[in-house]
């Protein structure tokens, strides 16, 4: 096994020997010999001679390849109480035939696909379709608002939409039919037609424009894959909670296959046949990178679940869910696990069933609190592994690598960067800070491949967003810092920052104290306005269940453990006891939506109805009511 410290090296001092080895690891039409293309530096290119086609790398070189009967595709529907497999064989074919309905609507090489599903098996044979005919999809979170889904039918104008009939939340059917027409109706560019997907739940009326999908898939033939540039567009991704022009992040087909297949053995030790659940939803970037992607180019088996695993009043979804399918890794937000052990604090649900199979936990999409960190590895007794990454970059910044010699385990830090990222730590005017010196995290250029190359049309936009504030360098917009040994420590993004009367503070590090006092299960901290200091933080908390402590103790301790550990400076004196924080379906909380909250901003909350009413009830907190 090599060692990380020899891998990252190469992958920095060699890129092109590093990268143009791993390429090796997908199969291209025609192989590539430009390996890095600097010619339009800062806008570099991977593999740029390179043609291939991303969906037989994940699907049709397996069948060839004497795997066709394994299983690729697992669906667990708690909504539905329904459960259901595709081996390789059956899912190229459904993809294979809904490329030919595709085709039949008119869609061919480049042309766009916006897809606005739920959680179902039809959405990543959408995805795949569209990749075999060249095209590019762009996955809208299934449920976002008719305004939001409009604003990106005009950035991305696809010639075709796909979408369903409904979607399904506890308790309540969400119909996707309307506001799919009212979004069209919004929008400047039409689509030619959409595409639905009827499903028994909620039976809908199609118009003039609409086609039903199994009807559609009875008539169509099947579709052949289309070879395009490795620099050639996979998909648009547009970030989430976005004001104004949607920005939308552009992912090649080279790179991305390129560096997802090597991400997966290496990053989270998965090989072909083993079974993988990424606990996320397709249409946030993990979805993206770790539902669909990844595991399919690995030859993995990947677990597609409808529904909040967390949301169950037993605590134990998870944990059947791992036993039934023996899942070896799991992929989920820290937020998961904390609401987990609000309710379950001693394990309780965990003993109930056989996880023996389970290998490795890796969170990410936030801070991962040294709290939480030492619970799950306490009860759950496999390594927790954080693992830091933005939409932009698509895959691991920084992460412990389990198809390496793994490194020892730093509560608090996601390890070292991953090879092929050269992580800096560099203050306001760029200028390079030393180890365990706080400031903004950024990548030294080139970043590595399957990061994104641009924005979807617009690289002025991309240059100045990201490329601008330091010179030769992609700004993260995280802050934190890199130790004496080289571990990474993200403290929040730079605008959790907030300033306490001059002094810059940041809330993600007053989060990671408040989080350890003993009747916390998890919390925010927001910088809020006072006419005095210009903002003060207060910290919003959950308790674990069962715990009764009186809010005037509670605050009392949270406050005196952040003077400990951070100093007066930090100004906390507001502690408030909620009974949820509002987050994604993948866990994240909503931290912007509040502070956006907090100064009488509104923003799209890129969340459910759920997450709407919970953020009801904590305005007028938010706000100093």
């Amino acid at each position: 096994m090599a060692t990380y410290n020899e891998v990252y090296q190469r992958s920095i001092t060699d890129p092109e020997g590093f990268w143009g080895e791993a390429a090796q690891l997908v199969s291209w039409d025609k192989q590539p010999k430009v390996i890095l293309d600097d010619l339009r530096a800062p806008l570099y290119r991977w593999f740029s001679d390179g043609t291939l086609n991303t969906c037989y790398n994940a699907l049709d070189r397996h069948v060839i390849h004497g795997r066709a009967d394994e299983l690729a595709l697992v669906y667990e529907s708690p909504m539905t109480g329904k459960s259901s497999s595709f081996t390789y064989a059956q899912l190229l074919e459904q993809v294979a035939l809904f490329a030919g309905v595709l085709r039949d609507c008119g869609i061919t090489k480049g042309d766009r696909v916006i897809i606005y599903m739920p959680m179902v098996p039809q959405a990543l044979i959408a995805m795949l379709a569209t990749a075999r005919l060249g095209a590019v999809h762009s996955v809208v979170f299934g449920g976002f608002a008719p305004a939001e889904l409009a604003a990106r039918i005009d950035d991305a104008t696809p010639k075709v939409i796909v979408s369903a009939s409904c979607g399904l939340e506890p308790n309540r059917v969400v119909q996707y039919k309307p506001m799919l027409d009212e979004a069209i109706e919004l929008a400047h560019h039409k689509p030619d037609c959409t595409v639905i997907y009827e499903r028994p739940e909620h039976r809908v009326e199609l118009g003039p424009n609409d086609v039903h999908w199994d009807q559609a898939m009875k008539i169509a033939q099947p579709a052949e894959c289309v070879s395009v540039a490795a620099t050639d567009p996979l998909y648009i991704l547009y970030t989430s909670g976005t004001t104004g022009k949607p920005k939308g992040i552009v992912r090649d087909n080279g790179g991305h296959a390129v560096a997802l297949t090597w991400s997966m053995k290496n990053i989270y030790g998965i090989d072909a046949g083993d079974m993988w659940w990424s606990a996320s939803d397709v249409g946030w970037v993990v979805g993206h990178s770790y539902i669909v992607y990844a595991p399919l180019f690995a030859g993995a088996t990947t677990l597609i679940y409808e529904g909040k695993p967390v949301g169950t009043p037993d605590a134990g979804a998870f944990w059947r869910v791992i036993d039934k399918y023996k899942v070896k890794g799991l992929f989920t937000a820290p937020t998961a696990i904390r609401a987990i052990k609000k309710e379950d604090h001693n394990g309780e649900w965990i003993k109930k069933s056989d996880i023996s199979s389970l290998k490795n936990l890796f969170l990410a999409g936030e801070r991962l609190d040294p709290d939480t960190y030492h619970w799950a590895t306490e009860m759950l007794g496999v390594a927790v592994i954080d693992n830091w990454w933005q939409t932009e970059t698509g895959w691991p910044i920084a992460s412990n690598l389990r198809g390496l010699d793994p490194l020892p385990i730093k509560p608090g830090s996601p390890s070292g960067p991953v090879p092929g990222y050269k992580v800096v730590v560099v203050d306001e005017n760029g200028t390079l800070l030393g180890r365990n010196q706080e400031g903004n995290i950024a990548i030294q250029l080139p970043m590595p491949p399957g990061t994104l190359p641009t924005l979807w049309g617009d690289d002025e936009r991309y240059i100045s967003g990201y490329l601008s504030a330091f010179p030769g360098m992609y700004a993260s917009g995280d802050g934190g810092y890199i130790d004496e040994d080289g571990y990474v420590f993200i403290m929040g993004r730079t605008d959790d920052v907030i300033n306490v009367a001059g002094h810059r503070l940041s809330t993600g590090s007053m989060e990671a104290v408040v989080a350890t006092h003993p009747a916390v299960a998890e919390c925010a901290v927001i910088g809020v306005a006072d006419e005095l200091k210009g903002q003060l933080p207060k910290a919003f908390v959950v308790l674990k269940k069962g715990i009764d402590i009186d809010p005037a103790t509670l605050q009392s301790e949270v406050v005196a453990a952040v003077r400990h550990e951070i100093g007066p400076v930090a100004a906390l004196h507001r502690v408030v006891i909620v009974p949820g924080l509002p987050k994604t379906r993948s866990g994240k909380i909503l931290r912007r939506s509040m502070r956006a909250i907090a100064d009488h901003r509104e923003e799209p909350i890129p969340g459910t109805i759920e997450d709407v009413a919970v953020l009801d009830v904590l305005r007028p907190l938010l706000q100093g009511e």
